[in-house]
């Protein structure tokens, strides 16, 4: 489905945990009516328990305060946090409770991976940032690179609804009557700013493939340069081919990857395709200098994506998604300004010939690695052109 660019919002880029969490709690501390937060990891550390005893704080000052979480990402969540959170007037639920998480199953990856939060009707936001510590990693290791984007006008209307029917597919399925949304008389969102976005999400019905086209007509649009960041990186082969022909048309690709060994599996598949999209003339950056999250691109510094979709089969193919689409060449210099930032502070740009200064045993652990994975997605029901 084509995205719906709606003009009219006020968007600001907020860099890691150390923008994004002051400027989410102060949003629900100020909360007059509603609060409305999903997120796949909910952690009970000092990050976690903050935006708690804000929106504990705000449904005791009679704010009506919603919770969904992943029952696989979050899964201490139901023990720690639940509780307090329903004692204090919070409603709460966890999408597809994990209960056996070590058995393959099909419909046990299609998970809750969104990290959205809307405030009165008013304030959106939208991202790839858990709520989690960015310090949530090795001793000493500086704080997890990620982005998130604070939106104000039209563009709430989709988000709302997107977080709503949600809601309400859980309630259904829960048979929860407790919990279900009452009708407001409050009016569509007024005009913020001058800037145009879309809102685009993934899910297994009417929205399977919207992010990966919309990345894909992007690519596709590009005549000049192309810079993409993200956690997890193993694109299937209409998205490879997008990239090669872009290169091979004299546009500058740039790829900002995930240095460190987070998952070691994920880490190996994705360093297989190396050699071919290196040979192709698209440059690869690691970024060593923490854990990298990041989930967002930037084109001729015009288009701009910022969400929690990775470009990878769990993301593209099985997960719920979200990200928000600029065509704002303000927003998307200011992203593309914080990407390069990142790439000159904390990356290591890979030569042309590091796939074939690999050992042959190292050279094998990795195409093992990409076919495993391959593998894995084919048993769940899941393969295609990825």
């Amino acid at each position: 489905m084509a995205p719906r660019f709606l003009p009219g919002n006020r968007l600001t880029l907020l860099n890691s945990g150390a923008e994004y969490f002051p400027a989410l709690i102060a949003a629900i501390n100020e909360a007059r009516h509603d609060v409305h937060l999903e997120s796949y990891i909910f952690a009970d550390d000092a990050t976690g328990r903050a935006v708690v005893d804000a929106m504990t704080n705000a449904a005791r000052r009679g704010v009506t305060v919603r919770v969904l979480v992943d029952g696989f990402g979050a899964p201490e969540f139901s023990d720690r946090l639940q509780p307090g959170m329903v004692s204090a007037g919070v409603q709460t639920m966890v999408y597809r409770p994990d209960i056996a998480r070590f058995r393959l199953r099909r419909h046990r990856l299609r998970r809750l991976h969104r990290k959205l939060a809307v405030v009165d009707g008013e304030i959106a936001f939208v991202g790839g940032i858990n709520i989690i510590d960015d310090l949530n990693g090795p001793q000493q290791m500086p704080a997890r690179y990620d982005y998130a984007v604070r939106v104000e006008g039209p563009l709430l209307t989709p988000i709302q609804l997107a977080l709503h029917r949600l809601w309400e597919m859980v309630l259904w399925a829960k048979l929860n009557r407790r919990y279900r949304l009452t009708k407001t008389s409050r009016h569509e969102p007024i005009p913020r700013g001058d800037q145009t976005a879309a809102f685009l999400i993934r899910d297994n019905i009417r929205h399977r493939r919207d992010i990966e086209e919309a990345y894909l007509e992007g690519i596709a649009a590009a005549e000049h340069e192309i810079i993409l960041a993200n956690a997890y990186f193993l694109p299937g082969r209409r998205f490879r081919r997008a990239l090669r022909d872009a290169a091979g048309r004299g546009v500058r690709v740039i790829i900002l990857l995930q240095g460190r060994v987070e998952y070691r599996l994920m880490h190996y598949a994705t360093q297989a395709l190396y050699g071919k999209l290196l040979g192709a003339g698209i440059r690869i950056f690691e970024y060593r200098r923490s854990f990298l999250h990041a989930k967002v691109a930037v084109i001729d510094s015009y288009w701009a994506t910022v969400g929690s979709s990775n470009i990878d089969p769990f993301s593209l193919l099985l997960a719920r998604e979200a990200n928000v689409v600029t065509r704002d060449a303000k927003f998307a210099t200011e992203l593309r300004r914080s990407l390069r930032q990142a790439m000159q502070d904390g990356a290591r740009e890979l030569p042309v010939d590091s796939w074939e200064q690999l050992a042959w045993h190292s050279r094998l652990l990795r195409w093992v690695s990409y076919n495993l994975v391959r593998m894995l997605v084919g048993l769940a029901g899941y393969g295609g052109k990825h």
